[in-house]
This record gives structure tokens, sequence and C-alpha cells, in this order.
């Protein structure tokens, strides 16, 4: 009677200690964004009114082929190089393969374990024995029961820290083409510059070439033709400090992509840029929705998650263990000539490890564990705010490049039309040469103010590509759909 009082009690002991459950904090927290954005939307045409409404026109190709998109095959080529090779893409990959192995290791300790031991062994018993030779060979196998579940939230920690990092590959990827992107916009708009520059250059040493002419004619005062070939010299140098702007962009594209740099300025001479006047991103009126497209904003609420898991393990720390052990072996003896074979087996002993005193070490892993987990929960907060803040940037400068490219097409037709003018007169002897400098330093403030504008509208529109996660797709809200930035 008292043998089966001692089974049950030890049948039952699982279930008594797992009634001190753990109170771990939340694994999802609550994180506010507006209710819309408050600068305006790129305007671009939709047909259907549902798909208009996703940050993807209702398809995961529109964000993750945008650069497809721009009809520019040599950009496709350069971001896919550069994804290539880039360390930070390959520093993603790394820490995906190092979280599945910590999940695998979690996951492990959750099953029974088996080990195999074989031993031999010769020995001098006592005296009148002979020599003997002990071999042996057995099975042991161990398992600590989860009684209060700090290995499933050590599991659950790797799990989340393993989504994490599969995210942060995407976020890579859209971060070097980003990066990419920016550099080769710079390098084109880069060379638009600099054909504004050389023309300029030109004009101005044709105006001194016949500045010259004029002072050695006695038409004009040699001041005045001093001031002609000041202007010249000035042209030149701003070309010449443009070509070099080229350059760097150049090396920064080499760098970035390690395709060799004749081949590069081949590649760029050889493809004229592209139109981007038709560039187009659509972007969800709900940021609450487009915010689930953000891998970073994904990666610092996973981090919750596995804090939270965190804290639970060390909470179960404090409390008693539960671990069973057996083994199952065959053993020989030989002495003599003569052998003995034993067959063995043992179950437990099932033991139970009750932590008494550590020095407060066990209360302190909890209390730094319980930090962590507020410090995520705040950065996972101040990630959603900084997402919300680059659309939002993204969008004004968007507004503000719209709003401006008009104007700004207006003012260089303009003061060429001014300088035209005012040459034709200096020319003619109606104007001096001062007037024709002023026209032409506006005339040139204009056209290089058209040409910065597109490129500060591409960077708009890269930023707002980066800003809504890029084609990536939350695994929580669509599981079955992988899309690749």
């Amino acid at each position: 009677m008292m043998k089966k009082a001692h089974f049950v009690l030890c049948a039952s002991l699982p279930l008594v200690l797992s009634a001190c459950a753990l109170n771990a904090p939340p694994e999802k927290v609550s994180a506010t964004a507006p209710s819309q954005w408050y600068s305006p939307l790129p305007k671009t045409p939709a047909t259907d009114s549902s798909a208009a409404d996703l940050p993807h026109h209702g398809t995961l190709a529109d964000l993750s082929q945008w650069w497809q998109q721009q009809n520019d095959p040599l950009l496709v080529e350069l971001i896919q190089s550069a994804q290539i090779v880039s360390p930070t893409v390959a520093t993603a990959v790394s820490r995906i393969e190092q979280s599945r192995a910590s999940r695998v290791a979690a996951e492990a300790v959750l099953i029974p374990k088996l080990d195999a031991t074989v031993s031999s062994s010769r020995s001098n018993m006592q005296a009148p024995l002979p020599l003997g030779t002990t071999t042996q060979a057995a099975l042991q196998p161990s398992w600590e029961a989860d009684v209060f579940g700090g290995n499933r939230a050590t599991s659950r920690a790797a799990l989340a820290r393993l989504q994490g990092a599969q995210a942060n590959w995407h976020d890579a990827r859209v971060s070097v083409a980003a990066e990419v992107a920016n550099r080769y916009y710079s390098l084109r708009t880069c060379n638009k510059l600099v054909i504004v520059t050389r023309a300029d250059a030109d004009s101005r040493a044709e105006t001194s070439r016949l500045s010259d002419l004029s002072a050695k004619a006695g038409f004009q005062a040699p001041a005045t033709a001093a001031l002609a070939r000041a202007s010249a010299a000035e042209g030149r140098g701003r070309a010449t400090q443009q070509a070099a702007l080229c350059d760097l962009d150049v090396k920064a594209l080499v760098a970035l992509t390690a395709v060799d740099e004749p081949a590069l300025r081949k590649k760029i001479a050889d493809i004229p840029a592209p139109d981007t006047s038709s560039t187009v991103l659509d972007i969800s009126s709900l940021p609450a929705q487009t915010l689930t497209q953000r891998p970073d904003v994904f990666i610092a609420e996973r981090e919750v998650a596995a804090a939270s898991a965190e804290v639970g393990n060390t909470q179960a720390q404090r409390y008693p263990r539960l671990s069973l052990s057996g083994s199952i072996g065959v053993a020989s003896f030989r002495s003599g000539g003569v052998t003995t074979n034993l067959d063995t087996w043992s179950i437990g002993p099932v033991s139970l490890s009750l932590p008494i005193f550590d020095g407060g070490t066990r209360a302190a892993n909890v209390t730094a564990a319980q930090a962590q987990y507020e410090a995520a929960v705040v950065s996972y907060r101040s990630g959603v705010r900084q997402a919300v803040r680059e659309v939002e940037e993204a969008l004004v400068n968007l507004q503000s490049t719209a709003a401006r490219s008009d104007d700004a097409r207006v003012a260089v037709d303009g003061y060429r039309a001014s300088f035209n003018g005012t040459e034709s007169r200096y020319q003619n002897g109606l104007a001096s040469l001062v007037e024709l400098e002023d026209s032409r330093r506006v005339r040139l403030a204009a056209e290089l103010n058209a040409v910065s504008l597109e490129r500060e509208r591409m960077a708009a529109w890269i930023a707002l590509y980066r800003a809504v996660g890029g084609g990536w797709v939350n695994p929580d809200v669509a599981p079955a759909v992988a899309a690749q930035p």
C-alpha cells in the first residue's frame, strides 16, 4: 500500500509543480500609429479601388520588382551584383544560420537524450583470482521534464530570433538595393550636370575669345577682356570639378558592386539614362497596414517576443527541476579462460532539484531579463514611430519635388530665352559683358537646379521604397506568400 502511495505521489508530482504558473510579460505589445498619413500621397492611376488601397497595387510584384519597372537593365544588374558581394547581406545570411542552429539546440532540450557508452578495463583481482577483463556497452537515456516551461520558453525565443534573422536578410537586401540605386542615380545626374557645365564653359570660352579680339581691335577696354577670361576660367574649373564628382560616384559603384571599373564606365556610356518621369509607387492610406511590410519593425516585434520568453525562462530557473535517467546495457567479464555475460538495465534515478540559496543569482537574472524586455518594448515602439517618420518625410519630399518641377522647367526656359537675348544684344554692342555674365549665371543656376531636382525626386522615391519595406511580406500577415526584395 505504501509503495502504491509513493508511485501515485511521483506520478502526480509534475502536475503539482506545474500549478505554479509563470508570469511572463506579453509577447505582443501595442504600438500607436497615426490613423492616416498626414503628408499627401503620391497620385497614381488605378482601375481597381481595392488594389489602390494596398502599397503594392494588390500584387507583391509591384514592390519586389520595382527596380525592373524603371526600364533600366543596368540598374537591375548592378543591384544584383551588389547583393551578391555585399558583406551586409552575407552577415544577414550568417545570422540566419546561427539562429537556425540555436533553435535546433533549444528544441533538442525538450526531447529525451540518448548516449552510448563503451568501455573496457583489465584489472587484478584479489588473490587467488587471476587477471580479468571487463567489457561494457550501454545506452543511457535521460530526460528533463519541462515542468515550468523554461525550456519551451527558450525554444520560443530561438524561433522569434530566427524569424527576425530571416526578415533581417530581406532588410539587408533592400538596404543594399537602395544604396546602389542612390549612387547610380547620383552618377546619372552627375553626368547630366557635366554636360550642362561643359556647355556653359564652352559658351564662356567663346565669349572670352570674342572679347579678346574686340579688345585688341580697340573696341573694348582691356578690363572687359580680363573679365571674360576670368569667367571662362571659372567655367572650366566648375566643369572639371563636376567631372571629378562623377569619378567619385563611379568609384563608389565599383566598391559596392565589385564590377570592373572599365566595364562599368563602358556600360554607363553605352546605355542612355532612362526616363524616370513615370516612376510610381502607391502606398496604403493606413499606416498600420504599411508598417506590417517593414522588416525592421517586424524584427523589433520578434525581439519583444524573444525577450518575453527569456523572462519566462529565468523565472522557471527559480523553481524545482525534475529529471529522469536510466541505462540499458551488456557486460562481460573474462578471467581464467571463463567468460561471464551480464545484461543490465535500470530506470532512475528520478531526481528533483530544489533551488534553496544562490546568493540572489536567479532573482537577479529575472530582473535583468525583465529590464531587457522593457528595453525591447521601447525599441519596438520607437521603431514604429521612426518608420512613420520615414514614410512621412519621403512623402513630403515627393510632394515638394513634384510641386517644384514645373516651376523649374519654366524657369529654365525663361532664363535661357533671356540669356539668348542678352547675348544677341552683347554681340551687337547693345549690352555690356557684365549684363551678359549676370544673365549667364542666372541661366546656369536654373539649369543646375532643374537637374538636381530630378535627382532629389528619385532619392525621395527610393526613400519611400525603403520606408515601406521594399516588397517584404510579414509572414504573420501573409504566411502563404514569399516575396524577394
